[in-house]
């Protein structure tokens, strides 16, 4: 990546400057595999929307692999190719079907150079989406789940072509080394099954796939915008929502206020689809999605058994929540610990 002379003439042509300058590096790809990296523009007049800076995503494949966990085989690196292909494919097909619904950076363009890839996106810092808490406040945990409900809303019973055929970054399919490293027991069992529901399901949309709080940029007003969308294809919606919810909630929150907030999603979700989808028999969407929403943190759960067994998000709560749904009789009531 040392030679930036070509990056510059892209990121150019894309946005009408005369020229580009690279500054920081926002942050590094996971396990090695490029960075993300600020460009300063000049001139040009309708550089960036009016701004004067935009965002590179630079994928560069590695020629060694060092996964921080040690998941560095060449199923994790197949899967994490087709996942900026995906991702490139998703801002060339379907990110423009978002605009009005829920917000993302607006990419001027995607390219392959050689072996690597570029994408090229406004600056949400520029945008007026410059917060990125750690920890979120009621209202940016509601921002968050009015932005899931509208994505999930308008992309209902979409085919997702291009995209992955099972949206999320931890479905069975693409992670069988981590199924192998799961300790025996019924939920090792029961993988298959817990994955045919969720696929089997009559209802589906396209799901982010990497929904977690990182992924979220906030406005000062309490607007949110989504970033990274390497995982998105086919799921139901409360795939998305078990994940994000999982990644902002302790287990004290969870079991206190994890029901309200699924109530709140449906809440969202009935009002977007009164907008976009006012044919579809919502009680009957609402219904299946919520007695799936535990099996989709099981499933979850799954994933995170044979990748990291010592994960904070493995704990009483989530124990208790495995062994009732396997169990077959979990209602979704908060439990007593």
């Amino acid at each position: 990546m040392a030679n930036t002379a070509p990056l510059q003439a892209w990121i150019c042509q894309c946005t009408q400057a005369v020229s580009a300058t690279r500054g920081a590096v926002v942050q590094s790809l996971w396990s090695g595999y490029g960075e993300i990296v600020r460009y300063h523009l000049q001139g040009g007049g309708a550089s960036a929307k009016g701004g004067e800076q935009v965002i590179l995503k630079h994928v560069a494949f590695p020629r060694r692999m060092d996964h921080p966990r040690g998941w560095s085989g060449r199923l994790s690196h197949t899967r994490k190719v087709r996942s900026y292909q995906v991702e490139m494919y998703w801002y060339q097909h379907y990110a423009l079907q978002c605009e009005g619904h829920v917000r993302l950076a607006h990419c001027f363009g995607v390219t392959t150079l050689g072996d690597e890839h570029a994408m090229l996106f406004e600056d949400l810092d520029d945008a007026g989406y410059p917060l990125r808490p750690g920890a979120l406040s009621r209202e940016q945990m509601h921002a968050c789940l009015r932005w899931l409900a509208n994505f999930h809303a308008k992309f209902l019973h979409d085919r997702g072509e291009g995209l992955w055929n099972v949206g999320s970054y931890w479905h069975l399919a693409t992670r069988p080394d981590e199924w192998s490293a799961m300790a025996e027991g019924p939920l090792k069992l029961s993988a298959k099954a817990l994955d045919a529901r969720l696929n089997g399901a009559k209802f589906q949309t396209l799901v982010h796939g990497d929904a977690k709080v990182e992924n979220f940029c906030f406005s000062p007003a309490g607007d949110v915008a989504a970033v990274d969308f390497q995982y998105v294809g086919r799921g139901v919606g409360v795939k998305d929502l078990a994940y994000f919810l999982g990644s902002c909630l302790t287990m004290e929150m969870q079991i206190h206020h994890e029901l309200q907030l699924l109530d709140d999603y449906f809440l969202y979700l009935r009002q977007a689809c009164l907008r976009m989808q006012p044919e579809l028999d919502f009680d009957a969407l609402a219904q299946e999605w919520r007695e799936l929403y535990p099996v989709a943190q099981v499933d979850f759960y799954r994933f995170l058994q044979g990748w990291m067994p010592s994960h904070w998000k493995l704990n009483r709560h989530t124990a208790r929540i495995i062994s009732s749904v396997l169990k077959g009789d979990y209602d979704g009531s908060p439990f007593n610990l």
